[in-house]
């Protein structure tokens, strides 16, 4: 299967997303909007100052209240001739018809009247945020499948929300196959260090995940049936067994297990040997997704940014973002016929691919900006090429 078309089975592989949760703001971080968010207030809620200085009403010069209105207070009117000070997000006094700048000001003896440093009177208006300059009360402000950032929670907050309707995180178990991995020290005896237990956690909770387990299966077909049948979770990721080796028992328990596969191997390099497949509902848990990810580290990368991101992304209710683009800055050369994912830099002259770029590599993918997409052929030093993101420390 080609490339492209292996990404949008992908994301058709979830029919919709998942259900709707109510989640307190702090919760509701990464998750993305259930329905759109509305203004339940006016932004701002009332005339405020714009800088700090002093409320006036009318032209000057002005007579001086005493005291200074600050943010949160409630004050009085103002009569016409009169200023009083105030500072930067204070309301405004009802008869205030504009908001002298402290350095435009200046009070003079002997009767302390406030003085525009200008001439002519300020304008109306001047340095005043007026009642609903950003949004009205009820007005939308961002669309349902919005993801939720930090800026999102403070414009939330600030429109009168105190929880959010947010799409559930899709659960995922990693499922880590493999007789010859370590959990810690070196190497030895044949064994080697378990690289993708601590990488592909992250890189799944950054596309919206939540992580439920990640368990160890030995090279044997009944413990992968078992694992993959009785799991929880809305998908299952595995690491391994996609290949037709004498120890790749993924297909066959997926095959005893009833699963039909959306996707078995797809035209990229590294990573062609993973798959997509639907296991059917029993009596206690609803239909699971599995993508099965090769072994080797960059290809595991590469099955996740071709499978397992687009599919989370849809189940959580992400929309679909825009596609980044860079143009490089040397010829990066491709397959004959396949899609190739080539990790690069970003510089000022363009993107720049990286060393050691092999499928059992992560010296390069550890240095890496983005992974670029490379058509079959490759592409000329100068042409645009589609960029997939890799996740940033936390």
């Amino acid at each position: 299967m080609a490339w492209e078309q292996a990404r949008a089975v992908a994301r058709e592989s979830a029919a919709m997303p998942l259900p709707p949760v109510h989640r307190e703001l702090p919760e509701a971080l990464g998750h993305a909007l259930a329905e759109p968010l509305t203004a339940r207030t006016d932004l701002p809620p009332f005339d405020t100052a714009a800088m700090d200085g002093w409320a006036v009403a009318g032209p000057g010069p002005w007579r001086l209240h005493g005291g200074r209105v600050l943010a949160g207070a409630q004050p009085g009117p103002l009569a016409p001739g009169t200023a009083v000070s105030l500072a930067t997000g204070a309301p405004l006094p009802p008869g205030a018809t504009a908001v002298l700048r402290r350095e435009h000001g200046e009070i003079r003896p002997p009767d302390g009247t406030l003085h525009h440093r200008a001439p002519g009177p300020p304008a109306p208006g001047r340095d005043i945020r007026p009642r609903g300059q950003e949004c009205r009360s009820g007005a939308p402000l961002l669309p349902a499948g919005t993801t939720v950032t930090p800026a999102v929670l403070g414009l939330a907050a600030a429109a009168g929300h105190d929880r959010l309707a947010v799409h559930r995180r899709p659960t995922v178990e990693l499922l880590l196959l493999g007789d010859e991995l370590l959990d810690h020290g070196l190497p030895r005896a044949g064994h080697v260090r378990d690289a993708l237990g601590p990488l592909l956690p992250p890189w799944l909770r950054h596309n919206g995940a939540e992580v439920t387990a990640v368990h160890r299966v030995p090279d044997a077909l009944g413990p992968l049936r078992d694992a993959v049948r009785r799991s929880p979770a809305d998908l299952v990721v595995t690491t391994g067994s996609t290949a037709a080796g004498p120890a790749d028992f993924l297909h066959r328990a997926l095959a005893e297990s009833g699963a039909r596969l959306h996707v078995d191997s797809v035209a990229v390099r590294p990573g062609h040997p993973m798959l997509l497949a639907e296991l059917p509902a029993t009596a206690n848990t609803p239909p699971t997704l599995l993508a099965g990810l090769p072994g080797n580290p960059l290809a595991a990368v590469a099955g996740t940014v071709t499978l397992v991101a687009p599919l989370l992304r849809r189940l959580g209710g992400h929309r679909d973002g825009t596609t980044r683009r860079a143009t490089l800055a040397s010829a990066l050369p491709g397959h004959p016929r396949d899609t190739r994912l080539l990790p690069v830099r970003l510089t000022e002259d363009g993107a720049v691919p990286v060393a050691y770029d092999g499928p059992a590599m992560l010296r390069g993918l550890a240095t890496a900006d983005a992974l670029a997409v490379i058509p079959p052929g490759g592409l000329a030093a100068g042409a645009g090429a589609e960029l997939l993101p890799v996740p940033p420390a936390p």
